[in-house]
């Protein structure tokens, strides 16, 4: 095992980690992207390039915009968005 690998392995257990225990939504949100994007350089390390692409397009494009658009949609609903 590599040091690329060690070093994504514990990035991995740090973001998993750190994503139970922040308070806001946004930080976990950030968090998780970080997570996936690791996670697809893993698959290519492994030599899963269909696996890769995958985490890095659903993973962390697609799951991170909707939940910035849920997060926003939730503030929306609080109330709690800044008036002009």
């Amino acid at each position: 095992m590599t040091a690329i690998e060690m070093l994504l392995l514990a990035g991995l257990i740090v973001c998993a980690i750190a994503a139970n225990f922040t308070r806001k939504l946004l930080p976990t949100i950030i968090i998780y992207a970080a997570f996936g994007t690791m996670l697809s350089v893993i698959w290519l390390l492994l030599r899963a390039p269909d696996l890769a692409i995958t985490e890095a397009a659903v993973g962390v494009g697609i799951d991170t915009i909707l939940f910035l658009l849920a997060l926003r949609s939730m503030h929306h609903m609080d109330g709690t968005e800044d008036e002009e």
